[in-house]
C-alpha cells in the first residue's frame, strides 16, 4: 500500500488535473504538432502512422477549402498564411516519410508504404503507371501553372494597391472622426481593420510561394523516388527492371497523387480567398446574387446552347437540356425582377401619399459647415499617418482647450482637401465664408524671434499667418540651434492650429448659436438646474441670454461660470431689460475672473486710466432718452481720441507693458466699440469690474 496519507489525495489529484490541463492547452498542442511534423522528416514511421498522417492531410485540405467558401470577408480568415505554411510543411513531412518507406520496402509490394498510397495508386493508375504519371503531371501543371500562379498574381496586386490606398483611407477615418461622424472606438476599430488588411494581403503575397514550392518539390520527389527505387530494387533486391519499375512507379505515383490532390485543394482555396477581396458575403451567395442580376444574359446563353445542340453531328440531349434549364431559371428571375419593380413602384406611390418631401436632396445641400479647414494637396501628410503631432489630434486638443478656457464647446471642425488651392495653402472658413488663410511647409519648422529681429539661420523667409510677424522656415536639423539662440520654433500643424484658434476666438460670438446656448444650460450640473428654471425662461429668454453670452465672448471673457452669469442676469432684469446694461452687470459679477485674466507677470493688473476730459467728452456725446443711448462724437474728436490711444499704447509697448484701459461704468461699452475697430487686443474695463482683492497698478493716463 502507498504511504501517502489519505488527506493528501485530493491535493495530488488536483495537481495532476492541473498538469493535464496544461498539456492539453491549445498553444502546447500546436507546438507539439509542429514538432511532430518535423519528426516525420527525421524519424522513420510505421505504415499505420503514415496512413493516419495522409488522411489528416486530405481532411485538413478539405476543411480549409470549405472554410474559404463560407466566410463573409477575407479578413475573417486572416490566419490563412500560417495555415498554408502548416499544411505545406505537413505534406512535405509526409512526403519525406513516405519516400523512406518506398525506398526501403518498395520491393515487398504495393502496400509497402501504407494502404492510403496503395489505394490512390490503384484507383487512379488502373495498373498502368504511364497513365498515372500523365495524370500526376497534369495535376501538377494545373496547380503550378494555372491556379498557384494566378492566385499569387492576384495577391501581389492586392497587396500593392492595399498599401497604396492606406494613406487615403487613414485620412478618411481621421476626417470622419474630426467631423464627429464616428467615435474614438469606431476610429480605432477601423484603423485596426486597415492594418490587418494590409498585413493580410502582404502575407498572402508571400504565402503563395509556399504552394508553388510545394509543386516543384512534388515533381522532384517523384523523379527521385522512381529513379532511386529502380536502382535500389535492381541492385539490392535482385528485382528485374520491369518489376522494379512497376512496383516503385505505382508507389511513387500514388504518393505523389496523395500529396498533390490536397495541395490542389488548398491552392483552389487560396485562389478563392484572394479573389474574394472587396466582395461581401459567402462565395455561393455572392455568385448567385451577381449572376441573378442579369437574367437576359441567361436567356441569350440558353438560346445559344439550344442552337448548338441542334447542329448536325453534335449531341443534342445535353446541350438542349442545359439550354432549357438556363431558360427556365432566366424566366423565374425575370418574373421575380418584375415583381420587385411593381413592389418598388407601389412603395414609392405610398411614400408620396404620406407626404415625403420631394426637395429632400436640396435641403441636404443647404446644410452648412460651421467651421471648415480646407487643405491643399501638399498638406495632406499633416493629417495622415500615426504620428504624435497630427493636425487632427491638435484640433481635438483645441476643442478641449476652448472648453476649459472659454466654457464653450467648439462645434466639430471639418477637415477636407481642396485641389483648387496651391499645394501648401490652407483656408479656414466660418459658416462657409473664408475667415483666414495661410501657407505652411510640411516637414519644416517656423522660426520667429521674440524681439522681431531677422532670423540668422538658413531658410525661407515668410510671414506668420496668425499675427503677421516676420518668420523663417528652417529645416529640422536646425531646431536645437534655434532653441539655443532663444528663437520660438513651431511645426506646421501648430501654426495652423494657432491660426484656427485665433479665428475661432474672433468669431466666437457668431458661433454661439441658440442651440449652443441651450446646450450650455442643459449640460449644467443637476445642482444648478433649479437656478436655470428660475431664470430661463421665467425671467429671461434663451435668445436674450444668447445675446449676453455673445457680448461676453466677443471680448474673450469665459462663460464657463454659468451660475454666476445667471445670478447676475437674475439681478439685472429686476431693474432693466436692456441687453447692454445687463451684460455690464454680469461683468461686474465676473470681476474676479476678469481681473485674474489680465494679471501680468508681476502679479498686478496694469491699468491705463482715461483722463477726466475724455470721460466727460464721452459722457456728453451720449444721446438718447433713458436706457437707449447712442454715441454721437464728432469725427474730428473721435480721430483725436484714436491718435491719443495709439501713441500712448506704443509707449507702453516700448516699456514692455500692455495695460487694461480703465473707464467709468457708464461709458465703457462705447469706448470699447471704438477701441475694437483699431486695437482689438486692448481690454477695456470699468471701475465696477475691479475686484476688491485684485492688485492693481496704474502705469499711465490717456
Amino acid at each position: 500500500m502507498s504511504d501517502t496519507p489519505s488527506s493528501n489525495l485530493p491535493a495530488l489529484f488536483g495537481q495532476g488535473r492541473s498538469a493535464l490541463g496544461t498539456v492539453f492547452r491549445g498553444d502546447v498542442l500546436f507546438a507539439f504538432g509542429i514538432i511532430l511534423i518535423l519528426m516525420f522528416m527525421l524519424v522513420p514511421m510505421p505504415t499505420w502512422l503514415l496512413d493516419a498522417g495522409l488522411s489528416l492531410s486530405v481532411t485538413f485540405s478539405v476543411l480549409i477549402l470549405m472554410t474559404v467558401l463560407f466566410i463573409q470577408r477575407p479578413l475573417e480568415f486572416s490566419t490563412f498564411p500560417t495555415i498554408l505554411l502548416v499544411s505545406t510543411a505537413l505534406r512535405l513531412g509526409l512526403n519525406v516519410a513516405s519516400t523512406r518507406l518506398i525506398l526501403e520496402n518498395g520491393h515487398e509490394g504495393d502496400d509497402a508504404a501504407g494502404h492510403v498510397i496503395e489505394a490512390f495508386g490503384h484507383f487512379i493508375i488502373k495498373d498502368s503507371y504511364v497513365i498515372g504519371a500523365i495524370v500526376f503531371a497534369i495535376l501538377v501543371i494545373v496547380n503550378f501553372v494555372v491556379i498557384t500562379k494566378g492566385s499569387g498574381r492576384i495577391a501581389e496586386v492586392a497587396a500593392r494597391f492595399t498599401l497604396d490606398a492606406m494613406p487615403g483611407k487613414q485620412m478618411a477615418i481621421d476626417a470622419d472622426l474630426s467631423a464627429g461622424l464616428i467615435t474614438e472606438d469606431d476610429a480605432k476599430r477601423r484603423r485596426s481593420e486597415l492594418e490587418q488588411e494590409s498585413s493580410f494581403f502582404g502575407a498572402m503575397d508571400g504565402a503563395a510561394k509556399f504552394v508553388r514550392g510545394d509543386a516543384i518539390a512534388g515533381l522532384l520527389i517523384v523523379f527521385i523516388n522512381v529513379i532511386g527505387g529502380i536502382i535500389i530494387g535492381t541492385a539490392q533486391h535482385q528485382l528485374t527492371l520491369a518489376e522494379a519499375a512497376s512496383n516503385y512507379t505505382v508507389l511513387t505515383i500514388g504518393d505523389g497523387l496523395v500529396s498533390q490532390i490536397p495541395a490542389l485543394i488548398v491552392s483552389v482555396g487560396a485562389g478563392l480567398l484572394v479573389s474574394k477581396a472587396g466582395v461581401e458575403g459567402s462565395a455561393d451567395k455572392a455568385l448567385i446574387e451577381q449572376f441573378s442580376r442579369y437574367p437576359r444574359a441567361m436567356v441569350m446563353s440558353a438560346l445559344l446552347m439550344i442552337v448548338v445542340g441542334l447542329m448536325p453531328g453534335i449531341p443534342t440531349a445535353p446541350f438542349v437540356f442545359l439550354g432549357g434549364t438556363l431558360g427556365g431559371i432566366a424566366w423565374l428571375l425575370l418574373r421575380r425582377q418584375k415583381q420587385i419593380e411593381v413592389k418598388a413602384v407601389a412603395e414609392t406611390k405610398a411614400a408620396e401619399k404620406k407626404g415625403v418631401p420631394a426637395e429632400e436632396p436640396i435641403s441636404r445641400a443647404l446644410a452648412m459647415d460651421t467651421i471648415r479647414l480646407e487643405l491643399g494637396y501638399g498638406l495632406l501628410p499633416l493629417v495622415q499617418g500615426e504620428g504624435t503631432n497630427k493636425l487632427t489630434d491638435q484640433i481635438k486638443g483645441l476643442r478641449r482647450q476652448l472648453a476649459e478656457d472659454m466654457g464653450y464647446i467648439l462645434p466639430a471642425v471639418r477637415i477636407q482637401d481642396n485641389l483648387q488651392l496651391p499645394a501648401n495653402t490652407y483656408i479656414v472658413r466660418i459658416k462657409e465664408i473664408e475667415a483666414g488663410r495661410g501657407d505652411v511647409r510640411p516637414g519644416a519648422l517656423m522660426c520667429m524671434d521674440p524681439n522681431g529681429d531677422a532670423i540668422s539661420l538658413p531658410g525661407e523667409n515668410t510671414v506668420e499667418p496668425t499675427f503677421g510677424l516676420p518668420a523663417t522656415w528652417i529645416e529640422e536639423q536646425y531646431r536645437e540651434e534655434a532653441h539655443f539662440r532663444g528663437y520660438t520654433v513651431v511645426d506646421a500643424p501648430t501654426v495652423i492650429t494657432t491660426h484656427v484658434t485665433e479665428i475661432v476666438k474672433d468669431n466666437m460670438a457668431d458661433l454661439l448659436s441658440y442651440t449652443e446656448t441651450q446646450k450650455l444650460l442643459d449640460e449644467m450640473p443637476q445642482d444648478y438646474q433649479k437656478l436655470v428654471a428660475d431664470v430661463v425662461p421665467a425671467k429671461f429668454s434663451v435668445t436674450s441670454l444668447q445675446r449676453v453670452l455673445q457680448n461676453l465672448v466677443s471680448e474673450r471673457i469665459s462663460v464657463r461660470d454659468m451660475p454666476s452669469i445667471l445670478e447676475g442676469v437674475s439681478e439685472a432684469v429686476a431693474y432693466t431689460k436692456n441687453i447692454m446694461l445687463i451684460t455690464e452687470h454680469v461683468r461686474s459679477r465676473l470681476a474676479r475672473q476678469i481681473c485674474d485674466r489680465n494679471v501680468n507677470a508681476s502679479g498686478f493688473v496694469a491699468l491705463a486710466t482715461l483722463s477726466p476730459d475724455w470721460e466727460q467728452a464721452f459722457a456728453e456725446a451720449l444721446l438718447g432718452d433713458g436706457e437707449e443711448k447712442q454715441l454721437a462724437m464728432p469725427p474730428s474728436q473721435l480721430q483725436s481720441f484714436i491718435t491719443a490711444v495709439r501713441e500712448k499704447y506704443e509707449k507702453f509697448m516700448q516699456q514692455g507693458e500692455n495695460p487694461v484701459l480703465l473707464t467709468s461704468p457708464g461709458i465703457r461699452p462705447y469706448v470699447r466699440s471704438v477701441i475694437e475697430r483699431f486695437r482689438p487686443q486692448t481690454f477695456v474695463m470699468s471701475q465696477n469690474e475691479i475686484h476688491p482683492k485684485a492688485k492693481i497698478r496704474t502705469v499711465g493716463q490717456i
